[in-house]
């Protein structure tokens, strides 16, 4: 199974700050990969709430330094909201996957069974990262300018 790669190209301040690229695991989260590749290429249309399923123009809302980025609540923009492609929110597939170094993408959730479109990890993207603080607040406006999924 192939693994696919999308894109996030991102502005801080609205200035094009850099490029971040994701590997989705399909073969692990298939629900997961899938809702998150179609977040990215924005291909569902709109969602329950009359926005569009797509994380471009979104912003990141939390930025810990030395520990995350988060992102992805594109229906209201401060971590409270989000919408999967399969509905607001869908099942949580596993747990196979550790943290265990810089890179690695996970949906944020509420608990049990309440995956929407927010997501966080730690990337190589350290100008995103200067942005943070201890409380999670970004210091500047940190967005999606665009994003969409790397044809091989």
């Amino acid at each position: 199974m192939s693994k696919p790669r999308v894109f996030f190209d991102i502005n801080i301040n609205g200035k094009p700050s850099g490029r971040m690229i994701l590997e989705l695991r399909p073969d692990i989260v298939p629900k997961t990969a899938e809702n998150f590749r179609a977040l990215c290429t924005g291909e569902k249309g709109l969602g329950k709430g009359g926005r569009p399923l797509h994380y471009k123009g979104s912003k990141f809302h939390r930025v810990i330094p030395g520990f995350m980025l988060q992102g992805g609540d594109f229906t209201r923009g401060n971590g409270t909201g989000g919408e999967s492609i399969f509905g607001e929110k869908f099942d949580d597939e596993n747990f196979d996957l550790r943290h265990t170094a810089p890179g690695i993408l996970s949906m944020a959730n509420a608990g049990p069974g309440t995956n929407g479109s927010q997501f966080f990890g730690l990337d190589v993207m350290e100008m995103i990262e200067s942005k943070g603080s201890q409380s999670g607040k970004p210091s500047a406006e940190i967005t999606i300018s665009d994003c969409g999924q790397l044809l091989e």
